[in-house]
Parts: structure tokens; C-alpha cells; sequence
């Protein structure tokens, strides 16, 4: 595998898939090796609200693989990997992991990710939230998985929907440690914006 990054990603059945699309499309342009697992639900928010189909989805990935594809590289320890990013994660995805029930290659993949001692980020869009949720919010951060919730900023001024995408998927490459020009970093209250 050499230094080229590999990571994993993973749009499971939450609204908010375009964020997913876009981290796709950037982490294609930068030229990194993807692998997306797509969720039946997830396929299904793509057609209700995704900008583009679920075939031209999956072309943004390297490699492309069905939830229920269990038998996959993905499934083992074994399989390098530099991080996984479920974005967005439904509530659903995020308590399998959180309860290490590992019913599908998405919670299987992040539960071997966070045994190897690999960054995932998990992206939830959902409001409000219950205390069973954030309770698990809470078990999967002590877990080592790191929690970003589809919250964009406007201190940017974010003009269109795409900025706010490129808040988001910003700050999921920061924590990645990949460089990137997506949204204009915070330089105090007396810079111009």
C-alpha cells in the first residue's frame, strides 16, 4: 500500500447524503483510494434526496461494496486501512457500533477499524437527539471513534448549500490530516472573513 491512503467509506439511510457524496467526490479528486459500502436505506435517501443517482454514486469510489457482503476484505483485521467515515450516519448504524453488533459490513468494518486503532468518524444528522442516543454517542467517543456532527459553521458566511458541504467535509479532512482549501479557517474577530 506504500503512504497512498486508503480509507473506507460508508453512506448509511440518515438525511444528509450529499455530504457523503461530496466527501467522495473530494477524496477522488485528491486522487485517494476509497472504498464505500452503501446501505439499502442510504441507497434509498439517495434517491429521495442525493444530487446525483446511486450508480453515479458508486463511481466515485474505488471500489464499491453491498452491506450484506459480509465475506469481503473489508469484514478483517486484516485488510490496511487508514480510516473509516460513516457520513451520514444514521442513529441505527451508530448504535450497532456502539453495541459492537457488527449485523453488517458497515458495523463489522468500523468495529474492526476501532480494534486496529484506526480513526472513524462518524457523521450523524439527526435532530433532536434522545438520551439513548447520545449515550451512545458517548460509548462509541470512549470507544475511540471520533464524533462529528453534521453542524457547519457560518462564520465562513456560507453563501449556498455547497458551502455548507464544504464545511462539513472540511472538517472531517482536518481530522483525517489532509490538507485541503474547502472553507476559510477562522482568524480572529478583527480579520475580515
Amino acid at each position: 500500500m506504500g503512504t497512498r491512503k486508503r480509507m473506507i467509506v460508508a453512506i448509511t439511510g440518515a438525511s444528509g447524503v450529499n455530504y457523503g457524496i461530496k466527501f467522495l467526490e473530494v477524496l477522488k479528486n485528491l486522487g485517494l483510494e476509497t472504498h464505500l459500502i452503501l446501505s439499502n436505506a442510504g441507497k434509498k435517501i439517495i434517491s429521495i434526496e442525493g444530487r446525483l443517482s446511486v450508480s453515479e454514486v458508486e463511481k466515485l469510489a474505488s471500489y464499491t461494496y453491498h452491506e450484506d457482503d459480509i465475506g469481503s476484505a473489508l469484514a478483517s483485521g486484516s485488510f490496511i486501512v487508514d480510516s473509516m467515515v460513516v457520513v451520514p450516519c444514521s442513529m441505527g448504524t451508530l448504535s450497532a457500533i456502539a453495541h459492537d453488533f457488527e449485523n453488517n459490513l458497515i458495523t463489522r468494518a468500523a468495529g474492526c477499524v476501532l480494534k486496529q486503532g484506526k480513526k472513524l468518524v462518524l457523521v450523524p444528522r439527526e435532530t433532536p437527539l434522545s438520551i439513548i442516543q447520545l449515550e451512545n454517542m458517548v460509548k462509541v467517543a470512549k470507544s475511540g471513534a471520533i464524533i462529528l456532527p453534521a453542524m457547519p459553521a457560518f462564520y465562513p458566511q456560507p453563501k449556498t448549500i455547497k458551502d455548507l458541504e464544504d464545511f462539513i467535509c472540511g472538517k472531517i479532512l482536518d481530522l483525517l490530516g489532509i490538507d485541503h482549501q474547502l472553507y476559510k479557517r477562522w482568524e480572529g474577530e478583527n480579520k475580515k472573513i
